[in-house]
């Protein structure tokens, strides 16, 4: 009967053990995992810069003065090419303005595709409300027009005034285009023909690329990988590989990864905000952190004579004390001085242990109990960096 009692018990145990151990196994992954998506991109696949200078017209008064500057020319200019001469004539209006756009190219974008752009004035537009964006177009780095833009501008807020008061709502000078572009040119890019590609994670760190390479090489059948540096990642699929390049990277992308992450202290001393990361670690040291204030008033005393005192002389000035600066006047017995006080109050601060910091809850709870503000905690963290018991990149911005 004992040997039953306890032959239950040790497997009552032995299923707790292994519940625990699922929770803690479920924790970890949740916690510390990552989709490779989330933390690295796929080689060569990017977003490229498109900008381009425009006009706009349609505005009520609120232009550019072209009386001077460029935007008389761009004027000048583009009434030409629509067959105006322009030649000892000189626009006035102030319903026009010049812009610059830009725009973000996304990866594999076809010809006749749609994306946004964004418009910015740059010449003395006090509002770019209801204009409308002449056909500009966009070119990349290289020089080449790979989009054209032209429409309606959209700004998000508004502004109107008098000659005494005015009201400004948002940007006013800043206005955006939603599917304002189209797409001219397609980026030429060889996408799986040599079977590899690489990726590149968005915060290098050798362990993580390690660990990368080596799930994707047991996630993966028919996948070779292996981490080249800090921040790249080669896969190489194999000779008998015969599914499509977009699945194989589709299935690579949602795959859940380790990341690691250095151990780093951001500070802002402008604002006071202190921001830790998960991993920074703090050695056990002795804090102590207080404020001396000093203060000095100074108060004049004024002693007046007796009733039906003798008063001073006709013409006669009073007397100073060179010493101490007291002031006696002739005759009477008034007397000014001078009281001095002086009070020096300390913080009374006590020299505190920290332990050492296990987790970021372990360091801040620490700090937190010697009652230091952000501003203290900044002082505190860069003394403990000094002292060499602060495991954990320091930078301030």
């Amino acid at each position: 009967m004992q040997a039953t009692i306890r032959s239950g018990k040790s497997v009552l145990l032995i299923r707790f053990a292994i519940v625990m151990l699922c929770l803690f196994l479920i924790h970890v992954s949740t916690v510390q995992a990552a989709r490779i998506k989330d933390i690295a991109g796929i080689g060569g696949v990017r977003e490229n810069q498109l900008i381009g200078y425009g006009l706009v017209v349609g505005l009520m008064g609120t232009g550019d003065d072209v009386k001077n500057g460029f935007t008389k020319e761009t004027i000048a200019n583009m009434l030409s090419r629509q067959g105006m001469s322009m030649k000892d004539r000189s626009p006035k209006s102030k319903n026009i303005a010049a812009v610059m756009v830009t725009a973000q190219l996304p990866a594999f974008a076809k010809n006749g595709t749609r994306i946004d752009v964004t418009v910015s004035s740059i010449g003395d537009a006090t509002s770019l409300q209801g204009g409308q964006l002449l056909m500009t177009p966009l070119r990349a780095g290289d020089g080449d027009v790979y989009a054209v833009a032209q429409g309606a501008l959209v700004l998000g807020g508004f502004s109107a005034g008098g000659a005494n008061a005015s009201m400004t709502k948002n940007q006013t000078n800043v206005a955006i285009i939603a599917n304002g572009a189209s797409v001219e040119r397609e980026v030429k890019f060889a996408f799986g023909q040599d079977k590899k590609f690489l990726i590149n994670l968005f915060s290098p760190d050798f362990t993580t690329a390690v660990k990368l390479a080596a799930i994707l090489g047991q996630t993966v059948k028919g996948v070779e990988a292996q981490a080249v540096d800090s921040g790249t990642v080669a896969v190489k699929l194999g000779p008998f590989f015969e599914g499509n390049m977009a699945e194989m990277i589709s299935t690579v992308e949602n795959i859940d990864v380790p990341v690691e992450h250095v151990a780093v202290v951001v500070m802002n001393e402008k604002t006071g905000t202190v921001v830790m990361g998960e991993n920074v670690r703090i050695s056990t040291i002795a804090v102590a952190h207080g404020n001396l204030s000093i203060q000095i008033k100074e108060n004049l005393n004024v002693s007046q004579p007796l009733p039906f005192a003798p008063g001073p002389p006709a013409g006669s000035e009073p007397i100073k004390n060179k010493k101490d600066g007291t002031i006696v006047a002739p005759g009477g017995q008034t007397v000014v001085t001078k009281d001095t006080n002086i009070t020096a109050q300390e913080e009374k601060k006590q020299l505190m242990v920290v332990p050492r910091g296990v987790t970021i809850q372990d360091v801040v709870t620490a700090l937190n109990a010697i009652g230091v503000t952000p501003r203290d905690l900044i002082t505190i963290i860069q003394t403990i960096k000094a002292a060499g018991a602060l495991q954990a990149d320091l930078r301030i911005i």
